[in-house]
């Protein structure tokens, strides 16, 4: 399913597909529903052997060309420009900014691994994954996905990440539930 975590709503063009993909926090709530709306869905399908696979997008946060506010799906306050997402919460701390060696922080080329994994994605805030607290704070989110019923992930845009971060969250999780 995509992905199941709130976002920022964007307007122009309205509402298009990959503004899923703008994570401004790790609440259960799109415009495809609400947390008890999705633990519904997840055992409704379980119920009769469908199984949920989730596209988690786990590298980053929403990021340049979105303005501070609540202009997203639950509402939440979150302001890119101050790397500043109270409802996770993450603060400047947590990104990358200071890593990345091109002039403006966006990456320039595929062939440089550094730059692809520690550089922003088309102006997406790049979270620092070899941080404990951004690990924990991700496996959280992925357990409570596990929790309530989902059969696995889909990471979204794994490539742009250290495969040692990506091992380090997933040995955070829980065993997939056995309930169905």
């Amino acid at each position: 399913i995509s992905p199941p975590n709130e976002n920022v709503v964007i307007t122009d063009p309205s509402r298009p597909w990959w503004e899923r993909y703008q994570p401004v926090s790790y609440k259960l709530c799109t415009r495809s529903g609400n947390e008890s709306e999705f633990k519904d869905m997840v055992t409704r399908c379980n119920n009769v052997g469908v199984r949920i696979y989730v596209d988690a997008v786990i590298n980053h946060m929403t990021g340049s060309g979105v303005s501070a506010g609540t202009s997203s799906t639950c509402g939440s306050y979150f302001n890119p420009g101050t790397r500043d997402f109270p409802a996770v919460p993450y603060s400047g701390w947590d990104f990358n900014d200071g890593k990345c060696k091109t002039g403006n922080g966006e990456f320039k080329s595929y062939n440089v691994a550094y730059q692809v994994r520690d550089c922003r994605l088309l102006g997406l805030l790049d979270l620092a994954l070899e941080k404990d607290y951004v690990r924990s704070t991700i496996a959280e989110y992925l357990n409570r996905l596990i929790d309530i019923g989902v059969a696995g992930f889909r990471i979204d845009a794994s490539k742009h990440m250290w495969p040692g971060d990506i091992k380090a969250i997933l040995d955070k999780l829980h065993n997939l539930n056995t309930s169905w």
